[in-house]
């Protein structure tokens, strides 16, 4: 039985839209959920990851996967029993109150369009690295990614989740097949010296990792689109941690153990692996695989981004104006067209003003793991205690908890968002009280 908010046991479902209107199957929900964890930054994180630890990376590496299982499960018996296209701020509310759950959904709203930006331009990065042109065709290439995978969920959800589901599929044939034909060039040189920066870099490798480690949450926006949430969930999260699993740790090794230190100086270091494991033809593979993980990171992350946005409005979180279309088998354009336009702001910004891409991973994974933090305190609040889920969510909010000392400065980030949604809720009081004063 649900503790801390609730008084019900029933599982409780949106309250519009049937459930035969509803489609989302196994297989689209699969590639939505691996899309939104599997995003752009794999692309670049194995040789930023390795330039702040070295090798000893790979045990930043481990402790991401290790954190997935524990996550995932939480997160997946939350967004079995209450459904619903808010997602964590939906968890919050219930098990906190409305107050507490606005500032995470603005943590995760706003967080969404960098991270997008983030994702296509590390696929613009090898777009440029194949036909030149230098960061002018990586933002080119990065603002048509954006387009595309915007423009597709603005025409809905179920069209998003079929190209999703053919592209990773795709994906995951190319990615294994860089990693199984690059492993037989491994050295063990490679791996020594194991730890050069010192073992405490390890934790400055494992913030930037966090980038990666989002997306786990993502499925719980959309849990309100599956015909059978409880039946269909479960195995979803199943599917999605055994394949992160293995390419996160695989493809980690392969780039560290093949490469080894001439992969810190490469914008592109996937190209690197393909070259040695199948020649000439790396490059252009590479890139296809570039643009298509960029894009699924981006679909999958503007997909639940808009639901989250529609159901804010709905509580008043955001105003009402954004709730049009959160209903289920309803397409939040509103709430689309903001992701939208955020990410533009995002994009001419960064054309005048470069920032790191290490820089802005770091600035969304600190703001990632502050709404991992408020979800999972809600799961243990909500799940049945001494339950897996519920052991699971007290294990992966001590361990969320204690990386947020390894961000150091970036923890204003959140603090920032908490003040304007804080601000923004008094406004609406405000507002409220004028409207009833005679």
């Amino acid at each position: 039985m649900a503790s801390g908010g609730t008084g019900t046991d029933r599982l409780v479902r949106p309250s519009s839209a049937p459930l035969a209107q509803q489609g989302i199957g196994i297989g689209e929900g699969t590639a939505l959920y691996v899309g939104a964890v599997l995003g752009g930054g794999l692309l670049a994180l194995p040789a930023l990851a390795a330039q702040k630890a070295g090798p000893a990376s790979l045990l930043a590496w481990a402790v991401i996967v290790l954190l997935c299982v524990p996550v995932a499960s939480a997160f997946t018996a939350l967004g079995t029993r209450y459904p619903d296209g808010g997602g964590i701020a939906t968890f919050v509310t219930k098990a906190f109150g409305r107050r507490a759950a606005t500032p995470v959904g603005w943590s995760f709203y706003f967080t969404v369009p960098v991270a997008n930006c983030c994702a296509s331009i590390i696929g613009g990065e090898y777009v440029a690295g194949a036909f030149g042109g230098g960061r002018a065709t990586a933002m080119v290439s990065a603002g048509v990614i954006l387009l595309v995978a915007y423009a597709g969920n603005w025409y809905g959800l179920r069209m998003s989740g079929r190209m999703q589901l053919a592209m990773v599929g795709l994906l995951m044939l190319v990615l294994l097949t860089a990693v199984f034909t690059a492993l037989p060039h491994t050295r063990s040189a490679h791996l020594e010296p194991f730890a050069p920066h010192g073992w405490l870099a390890v934790g400055g490798a494992v913030t930037l990792l966090f980038y990666s480690f989002a997306g786990w949450e993502a499925v719980t926006h959309l849990s309100g689109e599956f015909s059978d949430p409880g039946r269909q969930l479960p195995r979803i999260t199943a599917l999605s941690v055994a394949v992160v699993a293995v390419v996160y740790l695989g493809l980690a090794f392969a780039c560290i153990g093949v490469l080894g230190p001439a992969m810190n100086d490469s914008a592109v270091p996937l190209t690197m692996l393909m070259q040695r494991g199948i020649g000439d033809a790396a490059q252009a593979v590479t890139v296809a695989v570039a643009i298509l993980l960029s894009f699924g990171t981006v679909n999958a992350f503007a997909a639940s981004g808009a639901r989250l946005g529609a159901a804010l409005g709905r509580d008043g979180g955001l105003p009402k104006w954004f709730a049009k279309g959160g209903a289920a088998g309803e397409v939040p354009r509103r709430s689309l067209a903001v992701l939208a336009a955020i990410a533009t702001l995002v994009m001419l910004v960064l054309s005048v003003a470069p920032v790191g891409v290490d820089s802005l991973m770091t600035a969304a994974s600190v703001l990632f793991v502050t709404v991992y933090v408020a979800g999972l305190a809600a799961a243990v609040r909500l799940l049945r205690p001494l339950t897996a889920a519920w052991a699971g969510a007290v294990i992966s909010l001590v361990a969320l908890v204690g990386s947020l000392v390894f961000f150091r400065y970036y923890l204003i980030l959140p603090v920032l968002l908490v003040a304007l949604a804080e601000a923004f809720r008094l406004f609406q009081r405000s507002r409220a009280v004028e409207r009833t004063t005679p």
